[in-house]
């Protein structure tokens, strides 16, 4: 109880001075030094998904939008993409603008954004615990050898995870204020923003109504209404964070799907990789990671980009059905590939720089951040459970049993032959959600996490994993291992916890 009362201090501290702001500073510095280091001596020309990331930014600056040109009966002929999602080239396109092109702008952009993702995670946590934890939080972000590294990488990964924590971050700092509309609409502009970089990101609007169900200075607890005006209440201000925010995301996507049905050939929300994504992971030649398709696994004909990613879809709907004992029996391998190690930041860097890379400097990084990955995911776990209460009985066992459930799986990954830590991941939302007495408030902020790492296991369960793809919640991992054993909620009078 008094931890919740210290969270609650600290939402109140930022809704007044702000609190803390000298140390996000710090933390910004922090942060900013070793990616700005690693975005200069390591970063070089694009490779893999890069290239195309690039390629397209240097077109959007240069004023020919988001394309290539094909060449027909030998000329030049304008050709628009919607492929790849644009919000990173269109924000490496405005870093080129302004500042030019040259060989370090994007990954010093890179840092600064990075920097800026280590403050947003503080001021964050904040509304998640008490600050002290809040600083830990900011610390193990600005410290994650993993986001440091991808400084130097020209990928979408850090830009939609400062978006996804920037949403929530917004409607918190409001709700506090008694401001929920604004906040949601804040929220929605940048969860739609992030969405442009990284589509599935829209899933996690509906968590943004458990940051608006307490009400003024309620951001840090749970779920329950109190003395906000009750449950009736609590759920019309949810329900009006999340149709706000969810209105406003799309509406910051609208001119992007306009301009889709406009020069595509069909409409499409934002990108067209999602049905090769399905396809990918059902296809017969499928092993729960990214494998090339080819014109003879199904769409053979050479088409318009919309096309042929429906294409994709309906062949990866037909396989699910044919086989879908076989589709389900992939999910454990793909959240394998998406959870169990952190190595695509070493295999870029090596790919775009193999002298300044040898296998033996390869293997030692890889070591180096799937260790710091596995150790963060194995504390974030317990960010969800409570430092057991005497009292009462039931609220002891419960929460006993639920680190013993954590530590358990932290066991197996690190005493089993596979080194398997995936299921941590499945846990986090599934122990934020379960009504176990003598839980921590997992409402607010930390349900709000744990919600978007559902999606991230959910999605890439259903399409295929890669480990790049964990990046985006490294951030919430950060906040939640900060959280880990709080306090759990004192019983109400009635008995229950």
């Amino acid at each position: 109880m008094a931890e919740a009362a210290r969270a609650g201090g600290g939402a109140r501290d930022a809704r007044g001075s702000g609190g803390d702001l000298g140390f996000s500073a710090l933390a910004f510095v922090l942060a900013l030094a070793p990616r700005l280091y690693v975005a200069i001596a390591w970063a070089r020309e694009p490779v893999w998904d890069g290239h195309y990331y690039d390629f397209g930014a240097r077109r959007i600056a240069a004023g020919l939008g988001y394309s290539d040109d094909l060449l027909v009966g030998g000329q030049p002929v304008w050709h628009p993409w919607c492929h790849y999602p644009v919000g990173y080239s269109g924000f490496l396109g405005l870093v080129y603008k302004l500042f030019g092109a040259g060989p370090h702008v994007a990954t010093v952009a890179n840092a600064v954004a990075g920097a800026l993702l280590v403050v947003v995670v503080h001021r964050l946590a904040r509304y998640a615990t008490t600050p002290t934890r809040a600083r830990v939080a900011a610390l193990l972000a600005a410290l994650s050898p993993g986001l440091i590294v991808y400084a130097a990488l020209l990928m979408t990964e850090p830009l939609a995870a400062l978006g996804l924590v920037t949403a929530p971050w917004l409607l918190a700092r409001d709700a506090a204020r008694g401001r929920v509309a604004r906040g949601a609409v804040l929220a929605g502009v940048a969860l739609g923003l992030t969405a442009l970089v990284r589509p599935q990101s829209l899933l996690c609007a509906p968590a943004l109504a458990l940051l608006a169900w307490r009400g003024p200075a309620g951001a840090a607890g749970g779920v329950t209404a109190g003395a906000a005006g009750g449950w009736r209440a609590a759920w019309r201000r949810g329900a009006l964070a999340v149709a706000l925010s969810s209105a406003a995301a799309l509406a910051v996507v609208a001119p992007w799907t306009i301009r889709n049905c406009r020069v595509m050939d069909g409409c499409a929300l934002i990108s067209t990789n999602g049905g090769w994504n399905l396809a990918i992971g059902s296809f017969p030649r499928a092993t729960g990671r990214f494998e090339t398709l080819r014109a003879g696994d199904g769409c053979p004909i050479a088409r318009g980009q919309v096309a042929q990613d429906r294409c994709w879809m309906a062949a990866g709907s037909r396989w699910i059905q044919q086989d879908p004992v076989r589709w389900l029996a992939l999910m454990p391998k793909k959240l394998s590939f998406t959870f169990d190690h952190e190595s695509f930041p070493i295999g870029y860097l090596g790919e775009a720089n193999p002298a300044a890379w040898p296998e033996e400097r390869r293997a030692a990084g890889r070591r180096v951040l799937t260790t710091s990955h596995l150790g963060l995911l194995s504390v974030a776990a317990l960010g969800v459970v409570a430092l057991p209460r005497l009292r009462p009985r039931r609220a002891l066992v419960a929460q006993a049993a639920a680190i013993a459930a954590v530590l358990g799986l932290i066991a197996w990954g690190v005493l089993g032959d596979d080194h398997t830590f995936w299921p941590l991941a499945v846990a986090i939302p599934l122990l934020a959600a379960l009504p176990l007495p003598g839980r921590p408030a997992n409402g607010g902020v930390v349900g709000y996490l744990a919600f978007a790492v559902a999606t991230v296991v959910l999605t890439h369960a259903v399409f295929f994993g890669e480990d790049r793809y964990h990046m985006v919640v490294t951030p919430a991992l950060c906040i939640l291992a900060a959280c880990a054993l709080r306090r759990g909620q004192a019983a109400r009078p009635d008995g229950h916890a």
